[in-house]
């Protein structure tokens, strides 16, 4: 069994690439703190399991990724995580999933003819999506997640706390992904004017409303009312244009209290 060092009393370094410059168990042994408790007890993950799991962070690199697969020959991992240095010496998640392997698969990640579709921002895969949005999946999952978010963050905190910072940057992909963020305390960098714009143009009376015409399926005329609902929309493309650029961060300790979409039930 993997003698995990102790890192209690360890000084940690200020960035990714200085945690990446540390001895491989050492560096290891820090990343793996930023899987949730829970989640670590309820799939019995460990440092041992190395079929199992990934942890990416080569030397002389400003990033992080870690992966957890339930199953060696699983398709998804059931963890994943990509973090990065920025530019001004901050730390930011930009990506993380968390799937029930359990659930169904819908494959919205690829098109019919097995190319990838990054998001969707490249080619789509408009049967998969159908059933995606039918199965209340939000845009981006291709399998149902353990909705274990107020876990994540607070696990974040003490990882971008250890490393000497203040906040956490994250950079959300989708519309609803936002508005989750928003929810669990974070305030924007920068996307805070575009998306109370989003929220009046999808109003009744907005400027795009009358886009909500059942044109498509993720058109229906009462999607605008639901985080889900917009969000299916606006990756369908009734903002006309890609939805993108919104920088959000958190301070450790603090809820922002930022609602761009105060009635908006899911």
């Amino acid at each position: 069994m993997t003698q995990i060092p102790d890192i209690t009393s360890l000084r940690w370094p200020q960035s990714l690439r200085g945690i990446n410059s540390l001895d491989t168990p050492i560096k290891e042994a820090i990343y793996f703190s930023l899987i949730p408790p829970d989640v670590i007890r309820q799939f019995g993950i460990s440092l041992d399991r190395r079929e199992q799991l990934q942890i990416i962070c080569p030397h002389d690199t400003r990033a992080v990724e870690l992966r957890y697969f339930d199953q060696p020959d699983s398709i998804d991992p059931t963890f994943y995580l990509h973090m990065a240095d920025t530019l001004n010496n901050q730390i930011a998640v930009l990506l993380v999933l968390v799937n029930d392997t359990t659930a169904d698969r819908f494959n919205i990640d690829i098109d019919p003819n097995g190319l990838p579709t990054r998001f969707g921002t490249m080619r789509r895969n408009i049967p998969e999506e159908i059933r995606a949005m039918q199965a209340g999946l939000s845009p981006g999952q291709v399998r149902r997640g353990l909705r274990i978010t107020r876990q994540i963050i607070p696990t974040f905190e003490q990882f971008i706390q250890r490393t000497g910072h203040d906040m956490i940057i994250i950079e959300p992909l989708t519309y609803n992904n936002a508005i989750v963020y928003e929810r669990y305390g974070f305030a924007y960098f920068q996307g805070k004017r575009r998306m109370e714009w989003i929220n009046n143009a999808l109003r009744p009376d907005g400027e795009l409303f009358e886009r909500f015409d059942g044109s498509t399926p993720f058109r229906h005329p009462d999607s605008w009312a639901s985080i889900r609902g917009r969000s299916w929309a606006i990756h369908d493309g009734i903002l006309g244009e890609p939805f993108g650029d919104i920088r959000m961060y958190k301070r450790i300790g603090h809820h922002a209290g930022i609602t761009t979409f105060p009635d908006g039930q899911w």
